[in-house]
């Protein structure tokens, strides 16, 4: 089973990486950036999984570029909690 299969599954997933990131002494300029391009893959080559990563691809493909960075940017907020 895929992080990509359960929602909960792939915040937890991402949770760790940010905290791992900024253990390493990542900016939080670097990680939004970094959430940007995951986020660009992601809709250019995954398929979603389930209902919230379908509202996600489906957002980020009508999104203009600044709106995509404040998806992703809220993103990580999300997984930071």
């Amino acid at each position: 089973m895929s992080v990509l299969d359960n929602w909960h599954q792939w915040q937890d997933f991402l949770g760790d990486r940010l905290q791992h990131a900024q253990s390493q002494g990542m900016s939080e300029g670097a990680i939004n950036s970094l959430a940007v391009q995951i986020g660009d893959y992601l809709a250019k080559n995954v398929d979603p999984k389930n209902e919230q990563e379908r509202v996600l691809a489906d957002m980020w493909s009508v999104a203009s570029p600044q709106e995509q960075q404040a998806i992703a940017s809220i993103m990580v907020k999300l997984v930071k909690q």
